[in-house]
């Protein structure tokens, strides 16, 4: 009886230690991955209307989100009536957050010389002034390498003749529009069908770079 006892709480025993041995490499394991930095990049536009800019982006497949605010800027925290009027150093842009697994930032830029009239010194569209210039903001040189050859290419092959202004510059930070401009493309979507069309930005971007783009 004795040695069976002893047998059982033997087996108890090593039962208990499995259990344990497996609970703490689970826990180490869910800690492991919730420790795991995330994958996903970001990239900073200017394309006009942040409205718009941030209906195209979000259409493309591995764009997680984008957000539409202000960039290019030296002023702290501007809002939205601030730069509109053109009281700051910013324009209007967006950022965007993406999985580079399924999409690169090198596709991204491509994508966003197309949704733009690159050659427009004074705005973009029917949108005047400095607060709607376009650009690129770069982070880190792997990016700014990709925009600048991706410039230098499309002065190669670009279907106009006009020159391009857009400009390429490091990120000086990016601040959100307030929350009534988020989706607004979607909150407000006969609102901005009719702004879009009344701005003629499809048509211009028809004109630049054919049918398959506007």
């Amino acid at each position: 009886m004795r040695t069976l006892a002893l047998a059982l709480t033997a087996g108890l025993a090593t039962l208990v230690g499995v259990a344990f041995l497996f609970s703490a490499t689970a826990s180490e394991q869910a800690q492991s991955e919730s420790a795991e930095p995330s994958h996903l990049d970001t990239a900073i536009f200017a394309g006009g209307c942040f409205w718009c800019s941030e209906s195209d982006f979000e259409k493309l497949d591995g764009v997680v989100s984008v957000v539409s605010g202000f960039t290019g800027g030296s002023d702290k925290d501007p809002t939205y009536n601030q730069v509109a009027a053109g009281r700051t150093s910013h324009t209007e842009g967006v950022e965007v957050e993406y999985d580079p697994i399924k999409i690169s930032y090198a596709e991204l830029v491509e994508f966003f010389w197309r949704t733009i009239d690159p050659t427009q010194v004074d705005g973009q569209f029917c949108d005047k002034g400095k607060q709607y210039r376009t650009g690129i903001f770069y982070s880190g040189a792997e990016q700014q390498k990709i925009a600048e050859e991706s410039l230098a290419k499309l002065n190669q092959n670009k279907p106009f003749d006009a020159p391009i202004v857009t400009e390429i510059t490091a990120s000086t930070g990016f601040y959100p529009a307030e929350e009534y401009h988020q989706d607004f493309y979607k909150h407000n979507s006969r609102r901005y069908k009719f702004y879009r069309w009344s701005c003629g930005r499809d048509s211009r971007i028809e004109e630049l770079w054919g049918k398959a783009h506007s």
